[in-house]
């Protein structure tokens, strides 16, 4: 074992509030708990190890409610004890608190981060979730109107159920639990789920520059009727139409093809996640399009599986069988796939797919060239000498984050995830006084490395560069 990661972390004495990255450990992928080794990995050993032994099964056992293999280690004539914890199947509390190892760092999961992890433990998903207060009152006509019509053209749906009553024709979908609206059928068919879920809804602008925004508008409603309405306005009011003519008939051409900015908003509503209380934004510049919605990717997944044929995991399974069944969807995992060959095939460059803020960003240009992150107002021309000396003090930048100290590097990437995280909660994930977080960050300051935007109460920190 050389070196700390995401799963194994080392301790020089025990402290009964390490059982709290236990529980993290547990609620995560497993993990081991060094006790005896410093932050550079050097055995610096313990002389209360046969207490230890016996002290720290019990309280594994009375305080978190699980067992893990707790062993003694030699190396040097030094003893040091492994403590080796496996994933959980139900969630796993330390004082009432939730703890889950995330990379490196320690989180205390509370609202819609803690439901997550629950219903993950119960093998269910957000949308499967049986809803209170609701009734069919506030579904919506136009929404029922939508999906039948949809239907009846994909032939996915028994004639007998589009025929049949809108409650029969939700218990043929599964979006009842013991005759109780499921979220999935708020969504998809209630006329405001914003009753259920903060932000679920469409937000599109058109920019001249990332800081200049022109007008924009948001689209609120059942996801069928989001769906419908986002693209209507998308290609009427926010995308310019070439205009060609066959004889007498007229063709518009879009920057980007229909059908790929149609499966893309349709990938962001369906995948979604709904918990996050952010709504779908959609940016739309004069010559490139970003589409993004809050989630995270499947385990295991990277943006590049997004381009080649893959299964099937939606994050809300009975939406995505609901968009399925009218025929808006395929089953096979094609959807970001089909994306890139729309573009493609008629000469534009393949959309980038970008895991960003907590989601996922599908971008579209026009030329391969351009990328928009890198300019904020958006001007293709480059001054060559001065990218090459913004790359050179980059690449120092880059160095000194190599050489910070252990406690440097993990508040340096805890600001990265989160600019608005607390001193007081740094502290408290990186297991330091907060003096010394403080010294710490200030450190960070001195090096260029981190910037403070704003008042220390409303504020956030800036990361000057990221090293990624």
């Amino acid at each position: 074992m050389n070196r700390e990661s995401h799963n194994t972390e080392w301790k020089r004495i025990w402290k009964d509030d390490y059982l709290k990255w236990i529980c993290g450990f547990a609620n995560a992928k497993g993990g081991t708990l060094v006790i005896g080794k410093d932050d550079d990995g050097e055995i610096i050993g313990l002389k209360n190890y046969q207490k230890l032994l016996e002290d720290l099964p019990n309280k594994m056992s009375n305080i978190l409610g699980i067992t893990a293999d707790v062993n003694l280690l030699t190396e040097n004539n030094k003893y040091f004890i492994e403590i080796k914890v496996d994933t959980y199947s139900t969630p796993i509390s330390y004082k009432g608190h939730f703890y889950y190892r995330s990379g490196s760092t320690l989180q205390d999961l509370k609202g819609p981060a803690l439901e997550k992890l629950i219903l993950k433990k119960m093998g269910k998903k957000w949308d499967a979730v049986e809803t209170h207060g609701f009734s069919y009152n506030d579904l919506s006509a136009e929404a029922f109107e939508i999906f039948r019509k949809k239907a009846r053209r994909s032939n996915r749906v028994p004639e007998e159920d589009l025929n049949d009553t809108d409650e029969k024709l939700l218990q043929s979908l599964g979006l009842l639990t013991d005759k109780k609206l499921k979220r999935a059928a708020i969504i998809a068919f209630g006329k405001d789920p914003e009753k259920l879920i903060t932000g679920a809804y469409v937000k599109i602008g058109f920019f001249r520059t990332h800081t200049d925004l022109l007008y924009q508008d948001e689209i609120h409603g059942s996801l069928f009727t989001q769906v419908e309405k986002t693209m209507d306005l998308l290609l009427s009011k926010y995308m310019k139409a070439h205009i060609t003519y066959e004889g007498l008939t007229r063709i518009e051409t879009y920057n980007f093809p229909e059908k790929a900015m149609r499966e893309a908003i349709l990938n962001a509503l369906i995948h979604k996640d709904y918990s996050s209380a952010n709504p779908i934004q959609i940016s739309v510049y004069e010559d490139w399009l970003m589409i993004y919605n809050n989630g995270d990717l499947p385990r295991g997944w990277t943006t590049e599986t997004l381009k080649i044929k893959h299964t099937s995991e939606p994050a809300n399974p009975d939406i995505a069988k609901t968009f399925f069944r009218a025929g808006y969807i395929e089953i096979w995992g094609r959807g970001t796939v089909n994306i890139v060959d729309y573009c493609t095939q008629v000469g534009l460059p393949e959309p980038t797919f970008e895991s960003k803020w907590g989601g996922l960003a599908v971008i579209f240009t026009k030329e391969a060239e351009v990328r928009p992150w890198e300019s904020s107002n958006n001007v293709r021309e480059k001054d060559t000498a001065k990218d090459t000396a913004k790359d050179t003090a980059k690449d120092t930048a880059k160095d000194t984050v190599k050489f910070l100290s252990k406690n440097e590097q993990k508040i340096f990437e805890l600001i990265n995830k989160n600019p608005r995280i607390t001193a007081n909660e740094l502290s408290e994930i990186i297991s330091i006084n907060i003096r010394n977080t403080k010294k710490n960050m200030e450190k960070l300051k001195d090096k260029g490395l981190l910037k403070r935007i704003g008042s220390d109460k409303t504020g956030y920190w800036e990361i000057i560069v990221k090293d990624k």
